[in-house]
């Protein structure tokens, strides 16, 4: 009852909705069917027994570890300190009710992340990374950040776009890394639940003409953050062509779509410099 209700809450900002989850559901299925399935499931893991997991199986180096962790950590910072920053606002930013309570969870979530990352990086007996300065207008392209709901949101879809990716880029690096592994995709997945939220937040303000994934490479922002988006129209994967895969009806659209692209540390790195006072 709980998902029908959110289902049809976000239907009301998007009526293509159904359509649209048929399309990338066929296409996902369809792929599926050429291999075989996985399934990643959320599990609980104690902190404690992380690293000890992690270097008892034949699975990345601790450096390689320490240094995934805290290239997510200065991600994990970014996001925190910008929900941070808007809540302090109140309601000369954020309207109240329903999406100052959604952006108060989605700051808590990325609270939460920074301290497990911090807590996990400490138990391996190395350092976190310190937490940089931030400069969340880009050198004045957002400038009106903190004092315009619509931008707020706008560069807040920006960076959970961006730590989806991210997530997804370095995953292959921390294979067989155990509960490391597992926390990872965790944190991608929430990335990815607030990624959709925020878009949908968009969405019912008229903000833009964006829907809960990517079409394309559309970012429905403008040039400054195109980065964060260039790749995601690849309509492939796995050297599969997922247009109209197995004599389905799966436009170009759908097939971007149904599936995020990852990005390099480079490239995310790139991402990011603007907000990053040097």
């Amino acid at each position: 009852m709980q998902f029908q209700h959110i289902f049809n809450e976000i239907k009301k900002v998007d009526p293509e909705l159904p359509e649209r989850l048929s399309d990338r559901r066929t296409a996902m299925k369809s792929f599926a069917g050429i291999g075989a399935k996985i399934g990643l499931a959320a599990m609980p893991f104690l902190i404690g027994s992380i690293f000890k997991k992690a270097y008892a199986q034949s699975g990345p180096s601790q450096g390689v570890v320490l240094d995934v962790l805290n290239y997510a950590l200065t991600l994990e910072y970014l996001e925190a300190e910008f929900y941070a920053m808007g809540i302090a606002k109140g309601t000369a930013l954020v309207p109240a009710g329903a999406p100052a309570n959604a952006i108060k969870t989605i700051g808590d979530h990325e609270t939460a992340h920074v301290n497990f990352l911090k807590t996990a990086i400490t138990a391996a007996g190395a350092t976190p990374v310190a937490k940089p300065a931030f400069d969340f207008t880009a050198g004045g392209a957002f400038a009106d950040v903190f004092t315009n709901y619509a931008t707020f949101l706008a560069v807040a879809q920006t960076f959970e776009d961006t730590g989806v990716r991210a997530y997804k880029g370095r995953a292959a690096e921390i294979t067989g890394g155990g509960d490391v592994l597992t926390a990872a995709l965790n944190i991608h997945s929430v990335e990815a639940r607030h990624a959709a939220h925020i878009r949908s937040m968009r969405k019912a303000n008229n903000f833009g003409n964006v829907k809960p994934w990517i079409t394309g490479k559309e970012s429905g922002i403008g040039a400054v953050v195109q980065a964060s988006y260039d790749g995601e129209e690849l309509s492939t994967q796995a050297g599969v062509t997922i247009v109209n895969i197995n004599g389905t009806n799966i436009s170009a659209a759908a097939a971007t779509e149904a599936f995020d692209e990852g990005l390099t540390k480079e490239q995310v790195l790139a991402i990011v410099g603007p907000f990053i006072v040097q």
